[in-house]
């Protein structure tokens, strides 16, 4: 590992440069990674990396998901809860069942066991794929809240399936009492065990003298004590992470402080982005010993390509067929009970069911297949279930990964008004926080109005907020004006800095922070 130190770090200063260019370009940059991935990997010399499957899982795998579920909208998860769950679990059944029957008829010696564990294995779409895809285009908020929710379930169903076949392939049976017990348990132990140890953080948090470095460092222990502690007891460890961070998401405004959620915001974009960044790119450095596997196994590459790309056409029919087959069941549920929408439309499925990258997840649970069953006895066709998982990422990173945006903007999809424009929902926010204020005041500083000045002040502009005609939207050539004038401020004051050696420079250093936050809030108008 130290050997290998500057190349690591040549690394995450190339996934830098590659992001940037996926964003010049417009591409999703999961896809330029992977591709970077692989066209490193055939440089001669290059290290032969050997990707351990706990590095992903327990590295990896817990702070991702934890950002995933802080970051989701808990009304949104809640509202089309029922097209969520259906495809994170009910889909990704239907598509390891699939998987498993053809892949059982087609590939000579795959056992229906072995069709089990490799439909486990590449039934999860990727929700980092497709996040950076749908950066690039507009979509719906409700597509956008169902890729976001479905991608926090569908993990833990895939990893369950993947549990249960690696079990009967193991042993050579399956008994499905015992399974419903342990799925039951890996269900509801994970999701125990999750809010527990969110429940836990968040009194520590609120009642321990905590600054602001201690809470960040919480934050960050948090997903991976989630994960073992769940794992330990066998039970989910990925839907431990997901609601343990959901309920700590619900309660952030209340067990920490403002300046903590606004630096804690900061180190976790950080974050996220190297781990991101590394995974994709160590997807395609893994190619040389992914393929070379495969000799041992007597499987010629092209049979192994075919393989893999006749399950990756299984995994696209599926994905279309649940997403058209959803449509069709909400219409006839919404006569029985009520829906968000009876009559969703074909052109969102459509879109829906071209959104099934598979990525990290995948490959993980495929390396993480051991290499014997017991002592001297190869596990059967693990390196061509390796080979094929490969095949899948790569062809539907690639495939639906490039042409998801173009498809987009082509189907043109309809709003659905599920929610009224932005811009109205900032006037009347704005106004009702205006009202708010300024009755507060009266009803409780009455004689403290009388004589502050700054209490004085400060009701005077929330009464100008509340008498105020809504403002248009901000002109590109106003924007661009008060950009130049925030950036003509901060040069004084670091010149003033410079130049002054009365005034310290932690005062300086306030009003540096206050232009910062002006520019963002500018930014966004």
């Amino acid at each position: 590992m130290i050997d290998h130190f500057p190349f690591y770090l040549t690394l995450i200063f190339a996934i830098v440069l590659l992001i940037m260019l996926a964003n010049k370009i417009k591409v999703a940059y999961p896809v330029v990674l992977v591709v970077a991935g692989l066209l490193i990997s055939l440089i001669p010399g290059i290290p032969v990396l050997h990707i351990r499957p706990e590095l992903i899982f327990l590295i990896f795998l817990p702070p991702l998901l934890y950002d995933a579920a802080f970051s989701i909208s808990w009304k949104e998860l809640w509202r089309w809860r029922r097209i969520i769950t259906s495809f994170a679990f009910v889909v990704v059944f239907l598509t390891a069942l699939s998987v498993a029957l053809f892949a059982n008829a087609v590939i000579p010696g795959l056992s229906l066991a072995l069709g089990f564990l490799l439909g486990g294995i590449v039934s999860p779409p990727d929700a980092v794929s497709a996040s950076a895809i749908l950066k690039f285009v507009k979509v719906p908020r409700r597509m956008s809240s169902i890729l976001e929710g479905e991608s926090l379930l569908n993990d833990a169903s895939s990893l369950i399936i993947f549990r249960f076949a690696l079990l009967a392939v193991g042993t050579g049976q399956f008994i499905w009492h015992e399974a419903a017990l342990n799925f039951g348990w890996m269900v509801i132990g994970g999701v125990g065990i999750g809010l527990l140890i969110g429940w836990l953080f968040m009194k520590v948090h609120k009642l321990l003298p905590t600054d602001v470095n201690m809470d960040i460092l919480l934050t960050l222990i948090a997903p991976y004590v989630m994960y073992i502690a769940a794992e330990e007891v066998h039970s989910s460890g990925v839907l431990a992470v997901v609601s343990g961070a959901l309920l700590m998401s619900t309660q952030r405004n209340y067990f920490l402080k403002s300046s903590s959620r606004l630096r804690g915001d900061n180190v976790w974009q950080s974050l996220v982005f190297v781990l991101n960044g590394l995974v994709f790119l160590l997807i395609g450095l893994d190619l040389p010993e992914i393929s070379g596997g495969l000799e041992k196994e007597g499987v010629s590459m092209a049979a192994a390509i075919g393989y893999g790309l006749l399950i990756t056409l299984v995994l696209i029919v599926v994905r279309f067929l649940s997403s058209f087959g959803a449509v069709i069941v909400t219409h006839i549920a919404g006569n029985f009970i009520q829906v968000a929408d009876r009559n969703p439309g074909f052109k969102a499925p459509f879109v829906l069911g071209w959104t099934g990258m598979r990525g990290v997840v995948s490959l993980a649970a495929a390396l993480s297949i051991p290499e014997q069953i017991s002592e001297g006895v190869a596990f059967p066709h693990r390196n061509l279930i390796l080979f094929i998982t490969f095949i899948a990422i790569i062809t539907t990173l690639l495939l639906q990964g490039l042409t998801l945006p173009y498809l987009i903007k082509k189907v043109n999809l309809p709003e659905f008004n599920d929610y009224i424009a932005e811009e109205e929902a900032v006037s009347l926010i704005k106004k009702g926080l205006a009202e708010q204020t300024l009755t507060h005041i009266d009803n409780h500083y009455t004689e403290q109005l009388s004589y502050d000045t700054h209490l004085q002040q400060l009701s005077g502009k929330w009464k100008e907020v509340s008498n105020r005609i809504p403002e248009p939207e901000m002109r590109k050539e106003s924007k661009r004006i008060h950009l130049d004038i925030l950036e003509q401020q901060r040069k004084w004051l670091l010149l003033k800095n410079k130049t002054d050696d009365k005034i310290d420079e932690e005062v300086i250093r306030k009003f540096l922070h206050q232009i910062d936050l002006e520019e963002e809030k500018v930014k966004g108008m």
